[in-house]
């Protein structure tokens, strides 16, 4: 809404300001009258902030007015035009066309969520405004609904604010904790300050999907360190109406940027829901297989393994060996603490080793997943210690374990399976989504799920508790590895929980069943529930790990004990 009868100010020699239209954390929007060429436009009074010094002040200046210029050279119709860029009394002005229309997130707040071929449409007009951007060397860095412009009458989808929100080489969180940035849509790379590159846009997308769909971004909680561990740590459980776009939108939430769905893709799977109304699956990302890509899996006889929730892949840079990751790992707390401390929120990480354990092929990803719940409060602690030999039965190196109680999860009867899934109600009492085309395959008190071929091998077990809970029996099936699984190795084993219950995540590589399949990855997760021992994982060859991945995920988000 505009306020009219403000002191009229005119900029550059030609700008009127004349309304303001809109407020936000980097400054004012104002409607105003080009006076050169007799046409409205939408003026952003940049905010200047007073903590820097007048260096540090000139600078920041000089940077946005470059990125505003480069942006200016962006021509795509779901890209805002930026008509010119001044500088007056010091302070930087961007000049844009004006939109007649509010924000993506107005028209959430006013109207509710959106289906998911109106969702399929937006993300598609904003893949474009990404992709062009990118091949220009513009990254955005606050892609979020309140950043995207929905035009009246045409509805067209209009990106804005791009490399205005946070210029190159800012960081996202300040030395006192403050936030740069929308956390809720922030890619954890940017959390632990690694990288910063067109996946971590990509990851935004992905959020505002969720929030497009849902009405609630998959990361709200109500503390700034909540969010923050829920983007970072917590188990990605997108919300029941993302179903239809489900590949779509784990693809985008991948938390290893590297094996995160790029544009390209994205784009093929969105063009396919519109056209056919199903979302095929992504197809595998190419890449080398690592210790943190690929999860330890158990020999077929302990393919009785431990389930675990969906890990989550910390993004790293360099070498990706169990040393490496562990540094990551201590740079992601760190982020968490700082940013925690700067919100006044108490946060307790606890990081353990994990230990090793025997269990069948599965498959998943490298990233332990804890879940919490908002207003919980959690503290940090870390009690590092040497990795374990090559080869040797010593607990892998330390990994962070989160004890936090998390939101419900959702169950197979809280909504369809997703797109590409159906749901089974297994003889033993159980229930999940396996993929179309899956096949059971009972061996014993082992349950296999497999897909043509037997490629994909989803494992269930339910057993009764045993001692030291499913850490210790993680850690037991990881020792035995090397004697159940040829060739075993990078095998890890996290503490995490699952639905709030004790729980460990396994995951490995071995030789696999022939020369010619080559090797497999394991994603394994075991949890207590109800007095029983229930263990969920995944194996494929470590080519199609992303795949596995999304079916390991699945698994856990829509399996119901009996």
């Amino acid at each position: 809404m505009g306020t009219e009868g403000e002191n009229v100010r005119v900029i550059g020699g030609r700008y009127r300001l004349e309304a303001r239209i809109g407020r936000g954390g980097m400054g004012v929007v104002w409607r105003a009258t080009d006076q050169l060429l007799a046409r409205q436009v939408a003026v952003k009074e940049l905010a200047l902030d007073d903590s820097l010094s007048d260096d540090e002040a000139r600078t920041q200046r000089d940077r946005t007015l470059r990125e505003a210029r480069a942006v200016a050279q962006l021509h795509h119709p779901h890209i805002i035009v930026v008509h010119d860029v001044v500088e007056e009394d010091e302070r930087p002005y961007i000049v844009m066309e004006l939109i007649d229309g509010g924000s993506l997130a107005e028209r959430i707040s006013a109207d509710g969520p959106v289906d998911a071929r109106e969702a399929a449409r937006i993300g598609l007009a904003l893949l474009g405004a990404l992709r062009r951007a990118h091949e220009a060397g513009v990254l955005h860095r606050d892609l979020k609904p309140a950043n995207v412009l929905m035009e009246a009458g045409t509805d067209r989808v209009v990106l804005t604010d791009f490399g205005i929100a946070q210029v190159a080489g800012a960081t996202t969180l300040t030395e006192s904790g403050s936030f740069v940035g929308s956390p809720e849509y922030t890619a954890p790379e940017r959390m632990s300050g690694v990288r910063t590159g067109p996946e971590s846009d990509l990851w935004s997308l992905g959020a505002l999907l969720c929030t497009v769909l849902s009405g609630e971004s998959p990361f709200r909680r109500d503390s700034l360190g909540g969010i923050l561990h829920a983007v970072v740590m917590d188990e990605i459980r997108p919300p029941a109406q993302a179903a239809p776009l489900l590949p779509v939108v784990r693809g985008l939430l991948e938390r290893d940027p590297e094996r995160r769905l790029d544009a390209v893709e994205a784009e093929r799977l969105l063009r396919a829901f519109l056209e056919t109304g199903r979302t095929p699956r992504a197809a595998s990302a190419g890449y080398t297989p690592t210790q943190r890509d690929v999860p330890k899996r158990k020999s077929p006889v302990q393919q009785a393994a431990h389930p675990s929730p969906p890990p989550v892949s910390l993004p790293a840079a360099g070498s990706d060996r169990a040393p490496k990751r562990s540094a990551r790992t201590m740079l992601v707390v760190a982020a968490l603490v700082a940013a925690v401390a700067g919100a006044g929120v108490t946060a307790v990480l606890l990081v353990n080793h994990g230990g090793g354990g025997g269990g069948n092929g599965g498959g998943g990803t490298s990233t332990p997943s804890a879940s919490s719940a908002p207003g919980t409060s959690v503290s940090a602690s870390h009690s590092p210690s040497a990795p374990a030999a090559p080869g040797s039965s010593a607990s892998p190196s330390p990994a962070p374990t989160v004890t936090v109680t998390r939101q419900q999860k959702p169950t197979a009867a809280s909504g369809p399976a997703p797109s590409g899934y159906r749901t089974v109600h297994d003889p033993d009492g159980f229930s999940l989504a396996v993929p179309d085309g899956f096949t059971r395959d009972p061996q014993g008190e082992r349950i296999f799920y497999m897909s043509s071929g037997q490629t994909f091998r989803l494992g269930i077990k339910a057993t009764d508790p045993e001692a030291g809970g499913p850490l210790a029996v993680m850690r037991r099936s990881d020792a035995d590895g090397p004697s159940t699984n040829p060739g075993y190795h990078d095998g890890t084993v996290t503490s995490t929980t699952h639905d709030g219950q004790p729980a460990a995540l396994w995951e490995f590589t071995w030789n696999g069943f022939t020369t010619a399949e080559g090797a497999r990855h394991t994603y394994d997760l075991c949890w207590e529930e109800g007095g029983r021992m229930y263990d969920v994982w995944v194996s494929a060859p470590v080519g199609k790990v992303t795949q596995a991945k999304e079916y390991f995920d699945v698994a856990l988000d829509t399996f119901v004990a009996p």
